[in-house]
C-alpha cells in the first residue's frame, strides 16, 4: 500500500538561536577587494575569461553566474555583490541551499550546522525561523508574481513580510474564479489563506536582518538584477517546516526558471559562469538553451556565440576546447563537463578553488 504523506505538524521545531552553527558571516566574508590567491596554470583561463566578459558587457550581452551553495559558505557573497555593483554580472542564479545560507547569514549572522550530529538526534534542518520566514516570503511573493530569489531578496531588504487578512485573501481567490484576476494569483491567495488558517500570522511580520550588507540576494533586489533560485524538492532544510508550501515554492521557482530562460535567450555574445554546481547548473542551462533556440531558429537567428566557463575542484586532464573526449577517457564521465560540451559556444574549464577563481577574475576585471 502507498503510505499517507508525512505529517509535518508532528515535528518539534527548535529556535535558530539554539543551533550550533559553524560559520559566522563577519568571520568569513571576503568584504575587501584584496589580492587574489595564486591561480597557477588556470591563470591564462582567467585572463581569457576577463577579456570575454569585458567584450560581452561592451556589447550589452549578459554575463550570468550560476553557483552552488559553497560559494556563499566560502564568504564570496560580497565579491558577487561587487561584481554586480560594477556592472560585470547581470544575472545571478543558485540552488535552494545557496539562497538559504545567504538568508541565514543576513538574519542570524551564522549558518551551516553539523549534519552528522543533528541527523543522529533527528534535529538536522528543523529550525523554526529558516523554514517559517522563507516559506512565508514565498507565499506572500506569489500574490505579486515574484520569483523565489526576488521574494527572499525583498524580505531581506525590507525586514518584513506583509500578509493580507483572511477576508482579503478570500476576496482575491474569488476574483480569480470570476476571471477578474490571473488564476495563479488566486491560487497563491488560497495557499496563503490556508497557511493563515493553520496558524501563520496575518498583517505585518517583522523580521530583522542585521547582516544584510553581506547578502547577495539583497544587493540584487536593490539593483534590480535578476537573482534566480533553482531548488530541488526535498533537498533543502526548509522542507520539514509545516509553513513551507510546495505549491508556493513550485510557483516561485517556475517563475525563476522562466526568468533564467529569458536571460539565456539573449546570451549571444555573452558569458555563462558555472561555479561549483555539477548538476543544477548544466541541467537548467541545457533546457533553457534548447527553449531559446526553438524560438530563435524560427526567426532565422542563431545562438552559438557565447562562452561557458566552468569552475570546480575536479582535476581534469582533458582539454575541453577540443570537444568531447572519447568514451575510453575518464574525462568522458565527468557529467557536468560532458553536458556543457554539447551546448555549442566556447567552453573553458578552471580547476580551482572558487575563492581563487572569483577573486582572480575580479582582480583582472578591476584592471580593465
Amino acid at each position: 500500500m502507498i503510505p499517507e504523506p508525512f505529517d509535518r505538524e508532528r515535528i518539534r521545531l527548535r529556535p535558530l538561536s539554539e543551533r550550533r552553527s559553524k560559520l559566522g558571516i563577519e568571520e568569513i566574508a571576503l568584504a575587501g577587494a584584496g589580492p587574489a590567491p595564486p591561480a597557477g596554470d588556470v591563470g591564462p583561463v582567467l585572463d581569457e575569461l576577463a577579456r570575454e566578459i569585458e567584450k560581452a558587457r561592451a556589447r550589452g550581452a549578459p554575463v550570468v553566474i550560476c553557483h552552488g551553495a559553497h560559494l556563499i559558505k566560502n564568504g564570496l557573497g560580497p565579491v558577487l555583490a561587487r561584481l554586480v555593483n560594477d556592472g560585470w554580472l547581470t544575472h545571478v542564479a543558485t540552488n535552494g541551499a545557496g539562497s538559504i545560507h545567504d538568508w541565514e547569514f543576513a538574519h542570524h549572522g551564522r549558518s551551516t550546522e553539523d549534519v552528522r550530529a543533528y541527523v543522529a538526534v533527528g534535529e538536522f534542518g528543523l529550525w523554526d525561523e529558516t523554514g517559517k520566514y522563507i516559506g512565508l516570503a514565498l507565499l506572500a511573493g506569489g500574490l505579486e508574481g515574484l520569483g523565489y530569489g526576488e521574494a527572499i531578496g525583498r524580505l531581506i531588504v525590507e525586514d518584513r513580510i506583509e500578509i493580507p487578512k483572511p477576508e482579503i485573501l478570500d476576496a482575491l481567490a474569488r476574483a480569480a474564479l470570476d476571471g477578474k484576476m490571473p488564476a495563479d494569483r488566486g491560487a497563491a491567495a488560497l495557499d496563503l489563506l490556508d497557511a493563515v488558517r493553520r496558524g501563520a500570522p496575518a498583517g505585518e511580520v517583522r523580521v530583522a536582518h542585521p547582516w544584510k550588507r553581506f547578502s547577495i540576494q539583497a544587493i540584487c533586489r536593490e539593483k534590480q538584477v535578476p537573482f534566480t533560485v533553482h531548488p530541488g524538492v526535498g533537498q533543502d532544510i526548509i522542507y520539514g517546516h509545516p509553513l513551507l508550501s510546495g505549491a508556493a515554492l513550485g510557483r516561485a521557482s517556475m517563475t525563476d526558471f522562466l526568468i533564467f530562460a529569458s536571460t539565456i535567450e539573449r546570451l549571444e555574445g555573452g558569458v555563462y559562469l558555472s561555479v561549483g554546481s555539477s548538476v543544477m547548473s548544466p541541467m537548467i542551462f541545457e533546457k533553457s538553451l534548447s527553449m531559446a533556440r526553438n524560438v530563435l531558429v524560427r526567426k532565422g537567428r542563431s545562438l552559438d556565440g557565447f562562452t561557458i566557463a566552468v569552475n570546480d575542484l575536479a582535476r581534469i586532464d582533458w582539454d575541453w576546447s577540443r570537444g568531447e573526449p572519447p568514451m575510453e577517457d575518464p574525462a568522458y564521465y565527468v557529467r557536468f563537463m560532458k553536458s556543457f560540451s554539447r551546448m555549442g559556444g566556447k567552453l573553458r574549464y578552471a580547476g580551482l578553488d572558487n575563492r581563487a577563481f572569483l577573486l582572480g577574475l575580479e582582480e583582472r576585471l578591476r584592471r580593465a
